[in-house]
């Protein structure tokens, strides 16, 4: 029963693992949702350059978070074993790797951005994302050191703290979005770089606020003594890199679709291509609020299979997926009842508010699967279960929905409601086999 005692005790305990979590994911993209609303204020073109140069930055930025998130559930076993040692090791080797990485998605995105011109994409909306994009880039430096100490620090359950930081950070992103964007308190007016500058200061302070938290806080202190960054472990490297590239891969794939999304919509106009964006920030919410369920899921399946509890362990991972189907139901009902009223927070164009509107609608209606399947990620990541999932999020998004987008775009003429009715098949196809390998694979630790 839905709400059978054993539930109650498993619903708790993912809550309480859950909503710092559900509040930090949010903080991360809220920053994209700031930028979209503030500089929505200045214009179609330049919301559309936003756009545009976001739908490489996400790529890059899911790619990080995901590869951060290869440490969580070897932290949750090890401190079920009560294994300090193997912590100690697991921290050191996340600060480097996610500083590496951090680095390498900086430069390489610093090369790929001029190719947005090959796009065949308005020649001032490519004017205007390309030095934004730049910006941004520079941002996943800290926000990949920010992530390393923030997922060793959710594996030991502490979740409220990564959330306390994230919110500060985007009270500040806010604040200096609105004194360099329009210039107030004699700030430049900056426009849209304002807003990609803010973006990146914000995201230096969160990593600062971060490191001296898990440095100086007496519960860490174990972890530190004999710290040193000399003797690095290539089986450890290699064992962080084997849950976490693949889990990068995993939402890149999905991120990437939705991103590749607003490519084929720049073949139609700025216009779509903006209310594109705004929809896709109003959906982006709620998926970043079901994906802190996910990562509740891994850290509690994690926990479970290092006590090797197999019936504990399916009990946390269904108890997440009952919670993921009754927030997304209630968030699809309000994209229904509010389809009107949220777009106009995010742009001034009647024939932008009118599309985003309408997409919406198609977005209320991938609520439930967007849910399933992020939650699938997250149980199956905590069982160190992350390669056939790749394989599934590869084949759903990139291989079934956007060829069907594209069909049903321009083939049938549906036009931007085309693309977003084949991405939605491909989610519910990747809900439906993550559910399902969650299933098969529980009953066989």
């Amino acid at each position: 029963m839905f709400f059978s005692n054993e539930y109650k005790a498993n619903y708790r305990q993912t809550f309480v693992l859950a909503y710092p979590v559900v509040l930090s994911q949010l903080g991360h993209i809220m920053v994209g949702v700031v930028d979209t609303a503030m500089v929505g204020q200045i214009g179609t073109v330049p919301q559309a350059a936003v756009a545009l140069a976001n739908s490489l930055y996400v790529l890059v930025l899911v790619f990080g978070l995901g590869v951060s998130y290869g440490v969580t559930p070897l932290v949750a076993a090890a401190d079920s074993a009560k294994n300090h040692l193997e912590n100690a090791q697991l921290l050191k080797h996340s600060i480097i790797i996610n500083a590496l990485i951090g680095i390498l998605l900086f430069v390489l995105l610093l090369i790929v951005s001029p190719v947005l011109h090959l796009f065949n994409q308005k020649q001032e909306v490519v004017d205007l994302a390309i030095p934004f994009l730049n910006v941004m880039m520079l941002g996943m430096i800290p926000l990949s050191i920010f992530s390393g100490f923030k997922q060793f620090a959710e594996g030991l359950s502490d979740t409220r703290t990564a959330m306390i930081i994230t919110i500060g950070s985007n009270l500040l992103n806010i604040l200096l979005n609105y004194l360099m964007i329009f210039g107030h308190w004699g700030f430049p007016e900056m426009g849209l770089m304002g807003s990609c500058w803010a973006s990146f200061i914000s995201r230096v302070v969160m990593a600062i606020v971060m490191f001296l938290y898990v440095y100086y806080n007496k519960r860490f202190k174990v972890y530190w003594q004999n710290f040193n960054f000399k003797a690095v472990s290539i089986p450890i490297a290699k064992n962080i890199l084997a849950i976490g590239v693949p889990s990068g891969l995993q939402w890149l794939f999905e991120v990437g679709a939705f991103s590749f999304a607003v490519i084929m919509i720049g073949w139609i106009s700025p216009v779509a291509q903006a209310a594109h964006q705004v929809a896709l920030s109003i959906a982006s919410v709620t998926y970043m609020m079901a994906s802190g369920l996910s990562a509740a899921a891994s850290v509690r399946v994690g926990n479970k299979l290092g006590l090797g509890d197999r019936n504990g362990l399916r009990m946390a991972g269904f108890s997440a997926f009952r919670m993921v189907l009754a927030f997304m139901g209630v968030m699809a009902l309000s994209f229904i009842l509010f389809r009107n009223q949220l777009p106009v927070l995010f742009n001034k164009d009647q024939g932008v508010i009118s599309m985003a509107s309408s997409l919406l609608i198609i977005a209320a209606f991938f609520q439930l699967s967007d849910g399933v399947q992020v939650v699938g990620l997250g149980a199956l990541r905590g069982m160190k279960d992350v390669k056939i999932p790749t394989v599934i999020t590869l084949i759903a998004y990139w291989m079934i929905g956007l060829p069907i987008s594209y069909v049903f775009a321009f083939v049938c003429g549906y036009g931007v409601a085309g693309v977003w009715y084949g991405l939605s098949l491909g989610l519910t196809l990747a809900a439906v086999l993550l559910f399902w390998r969650f299933n098969y694979v529980s009953k066989r630790v």
